[in-house]
């Protein structure tokens, strides 16, 4: 099996990211996780295989935004946007990020993270739930963002919270 290396976004990523990983519905998905981490309100994380981004994910230390979420949880970590190439899925690197993920929030002396999966996504949920994660609330992830003419379109999708209790080690 193909080694697969999880680590941080870098500035010279960028790049390959909108050629490998790309984001047709929302053009500045990745300037803006990268914008986010830079601010140190997030870490960005990329998947990589032969050199290639192959999958990404973002922590979101400040939590989920959704309040219904936050009444729930608090401010506990979120991994957001998880998303793998669609020809490599099923190979173990949505796994290796979630798991690089846990590694994070665990060196920054956090003891759980936080995830949301829309209802319509069985196979995600199937995965969380391999990996440990538990439903503690449903809620409507909703989100904005602006298409190459500029037009903002609106979001909302039926999700649940998920959180798994992170062990030390």
């Amino acid at each position: 099996m193909e080694r697969t290396e999880i680590r941080p976004c870098r500035a010279e990523d960028a790049p390959l990211l909108g050629r490998h990983l790309p984001a047709p519905g929302a053009p500045a998905r990745h300037a803006d996780r990268f914008a986010r981490q830079e601010a140190g309100a997030g870490t960005y994380l990329l998947a990589w295989r032969g050199g290639e981004p192959v999958g990404h994910g973002q922590v979101r230390w400040d939590g989920c935004a959704a309040p219904e979420v936050r009444a729930t949880v608090g401010d506990c970590p979120e991994f957001n946007g998880l998303d793998v190439r669609a020809d490599l899925r099923s190979r173990g690197i949505g796994t290796a990020l979630i798991r690089g993920a846990e590694e994070l929030v665990r060196a920054r002396g956090g003891t759980a993270l936080g995830l949301g999966v829309a209802r319509d996504n069985p196979r995600a949920a199937a995965l969380y739930a391999r990996l440990g994660y538990a439903p503690v609330t449903a809620y409507t992830d909703r989100w904005t963002w602006a298409d190459r003419d500029g037009r903002v379109h609106e979001e909302a999708d039926a999700c649940v919270f998920l959180v798994r209790e992170l062990s030390a080690g």
